[in-house]
């Protein structure tokens, strides 16, 4: 136990090094011991809290079930052994994605927040950049690479947590995009499974029949605009743009696309399902609680196709979540989403999907570095993964853990992982991310023309990452 402790109070007290002030070092931690110790004899355990996105019985539940019932009780029995009393503390929090980000923000500028935050790997180079977290290594040390772990993580599900060649915290697993559709809406329209449009023509085929056989019943819905955040980026303009044949960022020369024939196809297929042929709701898209909205309308059959990621499948349509369908394995299906016309997506593809992922990273200010790493390296092991997978089978970060009991999340894993690509990872990122949101939004309420829109886009992208740093291929 004492090495343990000892470990803790290295990385919490700032030392000088060499002389009387190393002896002194020495005499403090040594003291420093004895008081935990102290703490833990008279029934004072180490509290450590973790936060997420998560709430029992609404939104990622089973993240906490798993978390609470699961990696909790087993972990703190684990610590006890060793003769470490410890108490966990899972905070639930309710709010979008963006509040969570803005909450993580300020707790980190004041040098406050729990010690292991759930984190999408996206906020990584903006929070990096601002000095607001730390790689692993400068947290919890050098042994932080002796974790067995590693060597089942893959060097694509670490940098989903990365920045400049650091790790920054444990991926929780990768994830795809499809379309979702109503089966049952499917049936009463007519239209045959198994079902796979090749073509945004066949897709937006499909989306008339639903129309006219189908009246009150929103036949597409594809995120748009501001409201909605990061999710009209990625399950939205990327999953549109991508089937025109390009990405928003060129990887070989770092820059940013901000003109091209192919934003605006991917623009005039916005403006054509929601406002020239209203095949989509473009109200429900910009009000308050857009996405939330978009999950309810799904779940009561008002809605027959979503573009969604696999999260959709897993955590809101699931057994015990707020929009759960008893049924889903009978009401839900999917199909890949197809390049405009077949071989015109990225990379020559005929299908396009884009992946992203999310984990945990520990909080630089944690008065307890080294317990928090054990508690992150327990929850990632291979036997609470696949405890995980009981509760929510999905694509994990460790690749000896592999999807299990879910044949749906087993063939999109299989189908469209071969397709994926992912965002870029700069600090800029979610700037850009949030004028392709507006972009979109633009368009689909009205306001601009969708070359008007991507003349804006372009100019503020511009205003960003200066002049150099952005492609421009002149469109008609």
């Amino acid at each position: 136990m004492i090495p343990f402790i000892l470990t803790i109070e290295v990385y919490t007290t700032a030392i000088p090094k060499g002389g009387v002030a190393v002896k002194w070092f020495k005499l403090m931690v040594t003291v420093m011991v004895c008081v935990l110790v102290a703490s833990m004899v008279f029934g004072q355990p180490i509290t450590l809290t973790v936060i997420s996105r998560a709430v029992r019985g609404g939104v990622n539940t089973q993240l906490v079930e798993w978390f609470e019932d699961i990696v909790v009780p087993a972990f703190t029995a684990a610590m006890k052994e060793k003769g470490i009393d410890v108490k966990v503390e899972f905070i639930q929090f309710s709010g979008s994605d963006e509040a969570l980000k803005q909450q993580y923000a300020l707790d980190l500028s004041v040098g406050r927040g729990a010690d292991i935050l759930g984190f999408d790997g996206f906020w990584i180079p903006e929070f990096a950049e601002a000095g607001l977290v730390k790689p692993l290594e400068e947290i919890v040390g050098p042994s932080v690479w002796d974790w067995e772990g590693w060597q089942y993580i893959p060097q694509g599900m670490r940098e989903i947590l990365s920045y400049r060649g650091k790790v920054y915290g444990l991926a929780a697993g990768t994830d795809v995009r499809v379309i979702f559709y109503r089966r049952d809406l499917f049936q009463k329209a007519g239209i045959p499974e198994p079902w796979q449009p090749r073509s945004w023509e066949e897709l937006l085929e499909t989306a008339r029949l639903i129309k006219k056989q189908l009246p009150g019943v929103i036949p597409l819905q594809i995120n748009a605009g501001t409201e909605m955040g990061e999710a009209t980026t990625m399950q939205g303009w990327f999953m549109v743009l991508l089937g025109t044949g390009i990405h928003m960022f060129d990887f070989e020369s770092e820059k940013w696309i901000v003109e091209h024939p192919g934003i605006l196809e991917a623009l005039q297929f916005y403006k054509k399902v929601y406002v020239d042929e209203k095949l989509g709701d473009a109200r429900m898209q910009l009000t308050s609680g857009a996405r939330a909205k978009t999950f309810e309308a799904f779940r009561e059959g008002k809605i027959a196709m979503l573009v969604e990621g696999d999260w959709f499948w897993r955590s809101v349509l699931a057994p015990g979540s707020e929009w759960a369908i008893p049924n889903r394995e009978q009401i839900v299906g999917w199909a890949k989403m197809p390049a405009k016309e077949p071989g015109a997506g990225y990379r020559g593809q005929d299908f396009v999907s884009i992946s992203g992922g999310t984990g945990f990273i520990i909080n630089p200010n944690t008065r307890h570095p080294d317990l928090a790493w054990a508690l992150l390296s327990f929850a990632m092991s291979k036997e609470m993964q696949i405890e995980f997978q009981k509760i929510q089978p999905r694509i994990r970060a460790r690749v000896d853990v592999p999807v299990i009991g879910d044949p749906v999340m087993s063939a999109m894993a299989e189908a469209v992982l071969p397709l994926t690509t992912v965002r870029p990872m700069y600090p800029e990122y979610p700037k850009i991310s949030y004028q392709a949101q507006l972009m979109t939004e633009r368009v689909i309420s009205g306001i601009m023309t969708p070359k008007e829109a991507m003349e804006a886009y372009k100019e503020a992208v511009i205003e960003i990452v200066d002049r150099e740093r952005v492609i421009i291929v002149p469109t008609k």
